[in-house]
């Protein structure tokens, strides 16, 4: 039978790699995004998952807060939409989280790196293909001033690796496509597919969290709220789609009735100010003046 639990729902997300006693599946995510490079051995969860004490509560934050072995900082989110203002977010988050290391007494020297980690199911950077983009502070020639903040993010639907190359792919992939698929797999498809271990214990909190009835009750509230939270950007995002293109014809038809009457003012810039209400109350004003000077 397969899992049936989504990672992508937030709740799953932290339960999956912020419970105590499963550290070794948050080590192995972080290095499968970080690289070799930045090897973790140990990791401690400062906010693991606690139990059901958010029922209700839709603005609870459901990121996951880490500090390894050398003291790096970490946040990892997941986000199932793309919210006004997300690049700005995730600066904001990582400032924050080097920032608030500092004490009274402590010098800069021993500040240690923050890094935000943010898994999307939706797109967010429309000029590349990378499913991981690794941003850091550097200059135009692509040197780099410090690595202390970094940004990662890892776009799900720019996953290219299909289940027949799986074997192959870097361990950014595999992640990507575990988090894409595993509720629809078995255990014993994910053991084949995944034989590190570190994915067969992720997949078995994934199955816990059916066998536990507060956990459960949490996971279809956040993905209940999820759903209606995607669908509500959406339709902000095509209400004002809406408005745009109508702010267009009203702006178009002002501007003829203009030429006709021979006006210049407002000016095309100016009318792009106006609202939707401002621009038919001014359209209006215009057709009868317009119809005024042909009847007189």
């Amino acid at each position: 039978m397969p899992i049936g639990i989504n990672p992508l729902v937030d709740f799953a997300f932290k339960l999956m790699l912020a419970s105590l006693g499963h550290e070794r599946v948050t080590i192995h995510f972080l290095n499968s995004i970080l690289g070799e490079n930045a090897k973790i051995v140990s990791i401690e969860i400062e906010n693991p998952y606690v139990g059901p004490n958010f029922e209700g509560d839709k603005w609870v934050v459901l990121d996951i807060l880490a500090t390894d072995e050398r003291g790096r900082k970490f946040n990892i989110e997941m986000q199932t939409s793309i919210p006004p203002g997300l690049r700005q977010r995730l600066a904001f988050y990582d400032a924050r989280l080097y920032v608030e290391q500092m004490r009274q007494g402590d010098q800069y020297h021993e500040l240690r790196p923050a890094i935000v980690i943010c898994v999307l199911d939706k797109p967010l950077l429309t000029d590349c293909d990378n499913l991981h983009s690794d941003f850091r502070l550097r200059d135009e020639l692509g040197r780099i001033f410090t690595d202390d903040l970094q940004i990662h993010v890892l776009e799900l639907t720019k996953l290219t690796v299909t289940r027949e190359n799986l074997n192959a792919a870097l361990p950014a992939e595999r992640w990507a496509y575990f988090l894409l698929n595993a509720e629809n797999l078995t255990l014993a498809e994910i053991r084949e597919l995944f034989p590190e271990p570190e994915f067969v214990e992720a997949a078995g909190v994934l199955e816990m969290i059916k066998e536990n009835p507060d956990q459960m009750s949490d996971y279809i509230s956040r993905l209940k709220y999820k759903l209606d939270e995607g669908w509500r950007i959406e339709s902000t995002r095509a209400e004002a789609l809406r408005e745009g293109e109508l702010k267009g014809e009203l702006i178009g038809q002002i501007v003829i009735l203009q030429e006709l009457l021979e006006l210049t003012m407002p000016s095309r810039g100016d009318l792009s100010n106006y609202d939707v209400s401002q621009l038919k109350g001014l359209c209006t004003q215009l057709r009868l003046e317009l119809r005024s000077r042909q009847t007189s």
